[in-house]
């Protein structure tokens, strides 16, 4: 499912316009019409409301006039209330304009804040509020009287429903520009923008619709967007039937270096996520000293115990021996709880470096690599990195609050430099691909903010590697599933309390959910209607 930015989102309306010749004055007839079916399946007693329709000069307002006239054809009692002189509005929002002053649909015209005070209790009656006052093109923080509205239906308790995206969101990011609408729902046209699926954006979206405005497919398949949110349909159609035949040395082997004293869960979960994703085998490299540990916690995967000095530590001096186990494997997965010293930062660069199949980086692993990431452009196969916000900032030599200002524009700015692939968790993760291609995962919740979630996302993304998935897809499939897991459990259990081998063991009925359709996102509603 493609997300758009505004700049996007403008060219195609250009090219349908100008190309495919559809007036733009249709393109908005369309969106508000379909706006109108929206705020049907909302409120389905809308016709005993009272409705008032805030708008703006442009465009959005003009979206918001053809939502007027459709509403009073519709026997709504509806209100226009226009945040310009009538002589601004120009283009299509004027014939608009126009056409709800013929059908005698009030109409005040209130250009300041002292002639809105004079409306406020008249629009605080109202039962439902339509934001149609600032658009996608926004980009600049919200001031002056904007500010002063947009504060003022923020504070009316009134439902409100916004058009095309909540008047003071930033499209691209997903953050207020000082200020924001918060809907109970949106209709956006065309396509969901970014700003709809990033956080805390979606919190201000509300339930959001698509509405089909007419842009036709070939335009759309030809601009090739470059964001995609990831979705249950999707994932479906890459849990197909296996073989009946497939046997264990079919579906893939996966090494994990990892663990240290005190951190031998961590390697268990990532060993064991691998085999719950459906990796047919597993062995972890671990220090002889803690080998009998992560043998009592991983019964289904083997191990490897390398000399560790009798530290438990793996490190520079394992190279070749870890290296050598790669020669049947499908996938390295590198990092969970290994530690940090200098040993074993020389360990993990060596590895990066030399690794004949893809290599799966978490945690310690990120930190290792975070002391000189020159060793990305001496690797052999494809590094895939899966850092948290604080980790992400390690990399970068930033801090997490600047990560989390803008995650996609810090993500794709790292791959573009470094050629990985990157799985930036957080609320919304972000897969960011080296060809610049962008997927926003919308499953997950805020129960995951516990311990050793990482660890078994970093066993997915490597079990689904070695069963022969792409590194794009296998980070597809494992951030979605992940989040899903989650979902599912805290549907079942209660918000939070449930624990990352919850979230692991749940792997198998999540997939079997996904597979029966049963399992429901976000998309579902986004479908677009006209």
């Amino acid at each position: 499912m493609y997300i758009l930015t505004a700049d996007e989102m403008r060219e195609m309306d250009r090219r349908t316009i100008e190309n495919f010749g559809l007036p733009g004055r249709l393109l908005m007839e369309n969106a508000g019409r379909g706006a109108v079916r929206s705020i049907f399946r909302v409120w389905t007693d809308v016709y005993t409301r009272s409705v008032a329709v805030i708008a703006g000069k442009g465009n959005n307002g003009g979206d918001g006039f053809v939502i007027a006239r459709y509403l009073h054809q519709h026997g709504v009692d509806v209100s226009v209330y226009l945040l310009a002189e009538r002589s601004r509005v120009k283009g299509d929002a004027a014939a608009n304009l126009e056409l709800i002053e013929t059908l005698g649909i009030p109409l005040a015209e209130l250009p300041d804040e002292l002639s809105f005070s004079g409306y406020r209790k008249e629009i605080t009656q109202k039962d439902l509020i339509i934001d149609a006052i600032l658009g996608t093109g926004l980009d600049s923080e919200v001031k002056g009287y904007f500010r002063e509205v947009i504060d003022f239906i923020n504070n009316s308790r009134t439902p409100v429903f916004s058009v095309d995206i909540p008047s003071g969101l930033h499209t691209e990011t997903g953050t207020p520009c000082g200020i924001c609408v918060h809907a109970n729902a949106t209709a956006t046209f065309a396509f969901a923008k970014l700003g709809h699926m990033l956080l805390p954006g979606a919190q201000y979206t509300g339930r959001l619709f698509i509405v089909d405005i007419g842009i036709p497919p070939y335009i759309v398949r030809s601009a090739e967007p470059w964001h995609q949110l990831l979705t249950a349909g999707w994932i479906r159609s890459q849990l197909g039937p296996r073989d009946p035949q497939t046997h264990k040395g079919l579906t893939g082997h996966v090494l994990a270096a990892s663990g240290s004293p005190g951190k031998t869960g961590a390697a268990a979960m990532t060993a064991m996520s691998a085999l719950r994703a459906g990796a047919g085998l597993v062995t972890l490299a671990v220090g002889k000293s803690i080998n009998a540990s992560v043998e009592s916690l991983a019964a289904e995967a083997m191990t490897h115990p390398v000399d560790d000095d009798k530290k438990g530590i793996l490190g520079e001096k394992n190279t070749d021996e870890i290296l050598s186990l790669l020669s049947d494997k499908k996938c390295l997965a590198l990092g969970p709880g290994i530690g940090t010293g200098e040993t074993t930062v020389k360990l993990v660069g060596a590895l990066i470096q030399k690794s004949p199949v893809p290599v799966v980086v978490d945690a310690d692993g990120i930190n290792c690599l975070a002391e000189d990431l020159k060793v990305l452009s001496k690797k052999k196969s494809d590094i895939i990195l899966t850092p948290h916000p604080g980790e992400m900032a390690r990399l970068t030599d930033t801090t997490a609050e600047k990560i989390q200002e803008d995650r996609i524009a810090a993500a794709r700015k790292f791959v573009e430099k470094q050629g990985v692939f990157l799985v930036l968790k957080g609320a919304r993760t972000i897969i960011a691909t080296p060809e610049g291609k962008v997927y926003v995962n919308p499953t997950g919740n805020p129960g995951m903010a516990s311990g050793g979630m990482g660890d078994v996302l970093t066993g997915m993304i490597s079990g689904f590697i070695a069963q022969g998935k792409c590194p794009e897809t296998a980070c597809r499939m494992a951030v979605y599933l992940h989040g899903a897991a989650a979902d599912l459990l805290a549907e079942k259990r209660g918000p939070f309390g449930y624990i990352a081998t919850d979230v692991m063991n749940h792997l198998p009925d999540t997939i079997k959910a996904i597979i029966d359709g049963t399992f429901t996102d976000i998309a579902h509603d986004c479908r677009p209607m006209l």
